[in-house]
């Protein structure tokens, strides 16, 4: 079986962060946003 490669980007991180803050999104959106955090990876940010 292939390995998955694919990671979200930055952009479509921070869009799935606002909507899991956002108290008036659906659980359908919660767990979608979930979904794309999960596949993000480590951020590159150093001190």
């Amino acid at each position: 079986m292939a390995k998955n490669t694919k990671q979200t980007s930055a952009k479509a991180a921070t869009a799935a962060s606002k909507v899991l803050r956002d108290g008036r999104t659906s659980a359908a959106s919660k767990t979608a946003a979930a979904s794309a955090l999960s596949q993000k990876g480590k951020s590159g940010k150093k001190k």
